[in-house]
C-alpha cells in the first residue's frame, strides 16, 4: 500500500520558474524557496522541471550543486502543459494534466501534505503547517502576513540585489515591516498558560536551560551530540523543546505559585517572537530564510551595519539551530552566515522606519471599525439591485465589546 501511494504521488509534476542563478540561489526566489523545502523534507515525490524564461534551454546554465540530490529537468515555456501555461509558477500538475495547483503557498503546503501522506513518520514536516494546519493558508489578497511572506519579501530582496549601488543604501520597506512584525507580542492558543510560566520565571529570576543540537544526526539516526546552554526566556525553552521532542523543560512546566495563578490576564507579561509566526518553527520560516539569507549576504558584502535589524538577525541565527535546517541548506549549497550574537538595537530609531508609507503598515488595533451594510447597499442599488430593510427584532439590545474577547469583535479582521 505504501509503495502504491508513493507511485501515485510521484506522478505529479512540479514546475518552477528559472531566470538565472546568482551566488548560492536560483532565481526567482520562489524557486529557491521550493527547492529548499524539498531538501528540508527530503522529498523526492515530484518530477521537477525548471522552466526557462529564455528561448535557449541548456542544462549547463544550472549549476548542479544548487539542486542538491534532486533530479531536475530544464524545459522552455512552450513545453509546459496547456493547463499550466496561463498560471504563475510554481505549479504542481497531476500526470494526466487535468488538474493544476499554482502559487507558492499552495504548492508548498501541498508538498508538505504529500510528504507526510507518503511517510507519516515525518511528523516534523506536518508541524510546519502550524496550529490547526493553517500556516500561509489564507491567500495573499486576504492576509497581510501571507502577502508579506509570499510576495513582498521575495520581490523586495530581488529588487535589492539588482538595484544600482546608489539605490540600495536604504533597507527595503518590506524588510523593515518584517523587523517590526518580529517585535510585536506573540499570540498562541495556550497564551495564558505560557505567559503565567513566563511571569513565574521572571519572579524567580531563573534561566531555563534547553538542549541545542551540537551535531546533525547520523544517517542511521544513531547518535546526536547535544550540549546545554542557558536560554533567557520561557519562549525559547518551549520552542526548542517542541523541536527536540521533549515532554518537559526544566523550570518551564512547574505548577504556578498561588500568586501567579491569581494574576489577571491583562497583567501577565507578553510573549516574544522566537520564530516568524511566534513560538514555533513553521512554513513561514522556510519561506523567509532563503530570502533573508540573500539580503544579509548582500548587505554584508556592501559593509552595511546589520545592527539596524537586531530582530531579523537574531531570528536568522535561531533558525539555523533548528534540526535539519543546516543539512537542507548544505544540500542547496546555501552557505549560512555566522552572525555575531548580542547585537543591540540602535540608540536612535531608524530613519528608514519612518519612511514606510502608512498604507502598507498594519492598522492600529484601537482604530474604529469602518464598514457595515450601507456602502454595500449603495453599490447594489447603483447596479439596479434593490435591497429591502426591516427593523431589528430587538433594537434595545446592546453589547459591551470591552467585556468580550477581541476576536469576537467584527472589527478584528479589519
Amino acid at each position: 500500500l505504501r509503495r502504491k501511494m508513493k507511485d501515485s504521488v510521484a506522478e505529479e509534476h512540479l514546475y518552477l520558474d528559472f531566470s538565472h542563478q546568482y551566488r548560492d540561489s536560483i532565481f526567482p526566489l520562489h524557486t529557491s524557496i521550493s527547492l529548499f523545502l524539498l531538501s528540508y523534507c527530503d522529498c523526492k515525490l515530484f518530477k521537477i522541471f525548471l522552466v526557462s524564461t529564455s528561448e535557449d534551454v541548456d542544462d549547463k546554465f544550472v549549476t548542479k550543486k544548487l539542486l542538491g540530490d534532486l533530479e531536475v529537468h530544464l524545459i522552455s515555456r512552450c513545453q509546459l502543459p496547456v493547463v499550466v501555461q496561463s498560471c504563475c509558477l510554481p505549479a504542481v500538475v497531476v500526470k494526466d494534466g487535468k488538474f493544476c495547483r499554482a502559487g507558492l503557498s499552495v504548492v508548498l503546503r501541498h508538498i508538505i501534505q504529500k510528504t507526510y501522506e507518503a511517510d507519516p513518520s515525518k511528523k516534523y514536516v506536518l508541524e510546519l503547517l502550524g496550529f490547526k494546519k493553517t500556516c500561509l493558508k489564507a491567500c495573499a489578497e486576504v492576509s497581510q502576513w501571507t502577502r508579506l511572506c509570499e510576495i513582498s519579501i521575495p520581490l523586495a530582496v530581488e529588487g535589492f540585489l539588482t538595484a544600482s549601488p546608489e539605490h540600495c543604501h536604504t533597507i527595503p520597506p518590506d524588510i523593515l515591516r518584517l523587523e517590526r512584525k518580529l517585535g510585536e507580542p506573540v499570540r498562541v492558543h495556550n497564551d495564558d498558560k505560557i505567559r503565567r510560566q513566563k511571569l513565574q520565571q521572571q519572579k524567580a529570576g531563573a534561566k531555563a536551560a534547553v538542549p541545542v543540537l551540537g551535531k546533525e544526526a547520523t544517517e542511521e539516526g544513531e547518535t546526536v551530540e547535544m550540549h546545554h546552554r542557558p536560554l533567557p526566556s520561557v519562549e525559547l525553552s518551549i520552542a526548542f523543546s517542541k523541536l527536540l521532542v521533549q515532554e518537559e523543560v526544566s523550570g518551564a512546566v512547574n505548577r504556578e505559585a498561588p500568586h501567579i495563578r491569581r494574576t489577571k490576564t491583562s497583567d501577565l507579561p507578553l510573549l516574544d517572537h522566537v520564530f516568524a509566526e511566534g513560538l514555533y518553527f513553521t512554513l513561514a520560516d522556510i519561506v523567509l530564510l532563503p530570502c533573508i539569507h540573500q539580503f544579509l549576504v548582500s548587505s554584508k558584502k556592501q559593509g552595511k551595519n546589520l545592527v539596524n535589524l537586531p530582530l531579523i538577525t537574531a531570528w536568522y541565527r535561531r533558525v539555523q539551530e533548528v534540526p535539519g535546517v543546516k543539512q537542507a541548506a548544505g544540500k542547496c549549497s546555501m552557505e549560512l552566515l555566522q552572525l555575531p550574537g548580542l547585537m543591540s538595537a540602535p540608540e536612535e530609531p531608524l530613519q528608514e522606519f519612518s519612511s514606510v508609507p502608512d498604507e502598507i503598515e498594519e492598522e492600529n488595533e484601537d482604530s474604529h471599525f469602518i464598514g457595515g451594510p450601507r456602502p454595500t447597499m449603495t453599490k447594489l442599488m447603483e447596479n439596479g439591485i434593490e435591497a429591502k430593510f426591516s427593523p431589528h427584532p430587538c433594537p434595545s439590545w446592546t453589547l459591551d465589546w470591552t467585556s468580550l474577547p477581541s476576536a469576537v469583535s467584527p472589527g478584528e479582521g479589519k
